[in-house]
């Protein structure tokens, strides 16, 4: 039988919602996506689109130019991508730079920059890592130097997704390096006739080539004081710790989403493609493989949806959180590994679905927290 599910957290609003989402996808991003992997990023236009059809901020309250919707309209977006393949509109990093504004920032940094993001005119970014700083945030060496009215800010970030097409870029930096975490804080920097700021290379990824990874250099970068998130310094390691059970459930709804699209093609490719004189799933071994990854799968979905409930209740903590990435993310990898098998030479060309996922996932164990780090974040709470 087909591997579908019917997820716990649907209703008629969201299945009206998925409707419109997968329209979008199949319409405006599915066409270009080829030329998008070739450019390396899909263009400002897609941005304003998704906007216009009020796609962006799915669930930032619409006093904010949100669509006043709640996590699972965001979740049905990330999936709707996901199941297809499509990594270059990095919605989800969107939506996070988006609720860091939402929980952390002053009333005017709302009003400023959400409704903007919303509508697309604002490609949303965060800028963590540093050359020398990836998963230790402590050793973030750019400077924010208070001089007036003005912070003017000092230093590298590479990594950043977003990064080339971003109009508000959250920075993570010092602001009283004597502190270590307690000097930390987010500065927001308009990057539109922006003196000092410079997009460096557009990174040559091992996949997702369409999406705009960036190295991002900030050079005397002057930011008017009231543009430091929340309006206190030495508050950006709390900001970043508070927001990191969204991220991370993100990234496990996106592997369980990519999974369950790539099994569905296995499926139809197995089925249809002929070896030794009958279709690939008539051989045992095929079946087997397939009946392992289907159930992994089937887990996946029942812990991912509890995972969501969880957060739509207000009670999902981070060691569960971490879970999902860390479970996520693994088990992504290795079904997509053991769906490539069953395509034999076709699972490695580029322009298979699976091979695209194949090589977009193993960043997924690397970003928003390393696997290595999801089980210590776990280990701690047990």
């Amino acid at each position: 039988m087909p591997l579908t599910f019917q997820r716990s957290w649907n209703d008629a609003d969201v299945d009206a919602w998925r409707d419109t989402v997968s329209r979008f996808v199949e319409q405006e991003i599915l066409p270009g996506d080829a030329e998008a992997r070739r450019r390396g990023h899909v263009g400002h236009a897609l941005w304003r689109r998704a906007g216009e059809l009020g796609l962006l901020g799915a669930d930032i309250p619409e006093a904010w130019g949100g669509a006043g919707g709640d996590f699972r309209h965001q979740a049905v977006l990330e999936e709707e991508m996901a199941r297809r393949g499509l990594t270059g509109m990095s919605t989800s990093v969107h939506a996070i730079v988006m609720h860091y504004l939402l929980n952390h920032g002053t009333e005017a940094q709302k009003q400023r920059w959400l409704p903007r993001m919303a509508r697309g005119e604002l490609v949303g970014a965060i800028a963590m890592t540093e050359p020398g700083a990836g998963s230790d945030l402590q050793g973030v060496r750019t400077r924010a130097e208070r001089q007036g009215e003005h912070y003017v800010l000092q230093g590298s970030k590479t990594y950043i997704t977003n990064g080339f097409l971003a109009g508000l870029v959250l920075v993570v930096c010092k602001t009283d390096p004597a502190q270590g975490a307690k000097g930390t804080s987010i500065v927001a920097v308009e990057t539109g006739d922006c003196p000092g700021y410079q997009v460096g290379r557009r990174l040559d990824k091992l996949g997702m080539h369409a999406q705009d990874t960036a190295e991002l250099f900030f050079d005397g970068v002057r930011v008017p004081v009231d543009h430091l998130l929340g309006g206190r310094e030495g508050q950006g390691f709390y900001q970043l710790m508070g927001d990191l059970p969204y991220e991370r459930l993100i990234i496990g709804v996106v592997a369980q989403a990519c999974m369950e699209g790539a099994f569905e093609a296995t499926l139809a490719w197995t089925r249809e493609r002929q070896a030794f004189g009958q279709p690939l799933a008539a051989f045992q071994n095929t079946r087997f493989k397939l009946a392992e990854a289907a159930t992994q799968i089937a887990a996946g979905r029942a812990f991912i949806d509890r995972c969501i409930a969880q957060l739509l209740a207000g009670t999902l903590d981070t060691a569960t959180a971490s879970m999902a990435k860390l479970w996520g993310s693994e088990t992504q990898c290795r079904v997509l590994d053991e769906l490539l098998q069953l395509w034999g030479g076709a699972g490695y060309m580029q322009e298979t679905l699976v091979a695209r996922m194949y090589a977009d996932a193993r960043v997924q164990r690397i970003y928003g927290g390393t696997s290595e780090i999801m089980k210590e974040v776990i280990a701690r709470a047990l």
